[in-house]
């Protein structure tokens, strides 16, 4: 619909090991489709894999959501970052 826009999406996909909602697969489950069908880009966020950067490699004992959207704001500011700045290095959509 708008050609000169990229629409661009994160989605954290859920983990047992961080919480126990039943209907969190569900839920990212019935949300691909539409992601895929109306997204450019789709950035999918594994919510184990975040909670085990924060234990194993920045050794936090009991890692909160805090820590976890710490992480997903740094991945997203980076993947990003080329489009907000303009440079030689960086490309512009």
């Amino acid at each position: 619909e708008y050609p000169d826009r990229m629409m661009m999406t994160f989605s954290v996909f859920p983990s047992p090991k961080v919480s126990d909602t039943v209907v969190e697969p569900y839920n990212a489950t019935l949300s691909v489709h539409q992601l895929v069908e109306n997204a450019d880009e789709c950035m999918v966020l594994d919510n184990e894999a975040l909670y085990d950067i924060c234990f194993r490699t920045l050794k936090l004992a009991n890692p909160t959501f805090g820590d976890l959207n710490h992480l997903i704001s740094a991945t997203m500011s980076g993947v990003t970052c080329c489009l907000r700045f303009p440079g030689q290095l960086n490309s512009d959509l």
